[in-house]
């Protein structure tokens, strides 16, 4: 049946359009009509050097992703902050003392571990390739309603407008509406925990070096940012993080340097904060024939491992992959829809979205105990590790994302 479009695709933030910009880049659908529907599409990041909020740890698959479409090229070089070495204490001990690990570059076989950039700015170098812009419509609307049909699932957006796509994919979030108009239930469990985001400026530089201390309530981490400041996201209870958004700077400065050990001694700030709750969820299914769910819309981490975006990206390479390959094979966009190719994907991400988020919440229990006796068993633990050069190269390579069954994209590029 002849449709509106052969995918559209919900959602047009970071996992959406870069899911957009693979499809487009992707020569096997060059015949192929897609959408996008978003109410509030990516804007031109300001001239100035005002680094926003919201930032993200860029893996090294997740940069390759990007570097596939063309989007990490359209990055500034001063927006792009690379961290070569992570270093992660437990509050129990020092950053240099027995109970922490080191990670470096210099100790593999890349150049740095990742990158810290602005959400805004990577959404806008996404909506700015010529494949997508050239090849994707945007349908500037939120959704209404979503029908799941035998040959088609049709779409209504707010505005009154209605359309039909052989294959409609849910990239709205975690809130997402077309999961729930689509029937797919969430399961998974709150932490009553909020993360308080800041930036902040330190006495001494960052080096180019990823922070993260271990607090009995949660983890504070300090992200190196190009203009010599330090983005941080502190986990913490509620009413702590009520008190730290109401604090003055003086307060909120020495709150935050008492929290990391003054690592980088003394801290100052003066700009925004905000907070935002934290959860583990994944969707019971990712797909139904004709509908597939892919980033927050599917799962949603923790974000002490800084993950969130990195899996919303790999699910996006992953089903354009496996999206290309069936309709290579039978040359019909029908082939788009069926069970048999998005439960395909629906197999490989769940598996590897679900071993994150269990590696995940077990480093979370693992630091939230203080029973002495475990908090000895860890610190000692933690010292073992720093000497494992083999373990340390292990947990890199599955924080880069270069770990276990990975997209061809990002195999192709090492």
């Amino acid at each position: 049946m002849r449709t509106d479009f052969d995918i559209l695709i919900a959602g047009g933030g970071l996992v959406g359009s870069c899911l957009a910009a693979l499809l487009a880049h992707e020569t096997a659908f060059d015949d192929l009509d897609i959408a996008v529907l978003e109410a509030n599409p990516p804007q031109m990041p300001p001239p100035d050097d005002q680094v926003d909020l919201r930032v993200s740890a860029i893996s090294r698959a997740s940069q390759r992703i990007l570097e596939h479409v063309g989007a990490w090229q359209r990055i500034e070089a001063q927006h792009q902050s690379a961290y070569r070495e992570m270093v992660v204490w437990d509050a129990s001990g020092q950053a240099d003392g027995s109970a922490s690990v080191r990670f470096s570059s210099a100790e593999t076989a890349e150049p740095d571990l990742g990158h810290i950039v602005e959400n805004r700015r990577i959404a806008w170098s996404l909506a700015e390739t010529p494949a997508l812009t050239e090849r994707v419509t945007l349908l500037n609307a939120s959704l209404e309603g979503l029908e799941l049909e035998p040959e088609h699932v049709r779409v209504t957006l707010d505005d009154g407008r209605r359309f039909t796509a052989a294959l409609v994919v849910g990239a709205d979030g975690a809130s997402s509406a077309t999961r729930r108009l689509a029937g797919i239930e969430m399961a998974g469990w709150d932490y009553e925990q909020r993360a308080v985001v800041a930036h902040v400026a330190t006495e001494r530089s960052h080096a180019s070096t990823a922070w993260q201390r271990f607090l009995p309530d949660g983890p504070i981490a300090l992200l190196p940012l190009g203009d010599g400041r330090s983005s941080i996201v502190w986990t913490t209870t509620p009413g702590h993080a009520d008190t730290l958004l109401a604090a003055d700077d003086e307060s909120f400065a020495a709150a935050v340097g008492e929290a990391c050990d003054h690592v980088l001694g003394a801290v100052r700030a003066n700009g925004p904060r905000a907070a935002f709750p934290l959860a583990s969820k994944y969707a019971l299914h990712y797909s139904k024939p004709g509908f597939v769910l892919v980033g927050d819309a599917a799962h949603v981490v923790h974000p002490l491992a800084g993950q969130g975006v990195n899996l919303g990206f790999m699910d996006c390479a992953a089903l354009v992959q496996t999206l290309a390959q069936a309709y290579v094979i039978d040359g019909d966009v029908a082939a788009l829809r069926r069970s048999k190719t998005l439960r395909s994907y629906e197999r490989w991400r769940k598996s590897e979205n679900l071993l994150a988020m269990g590696l995940i919440d077990a480093i979370g229990k693992l630091f939230r105990s203080r029973d002495p006796t475990f908090v000895s068993l860890r610190a000692a633990g933690m010292g073992i590790v720093d000497r494992s050069g083999f373990v340390k190269r292990a947990l890199v390579a599955r924080a880069l994302g270069l770990a276990g069954d990975v997209p061809a994209i990002v195999r192709a590029a090492r």
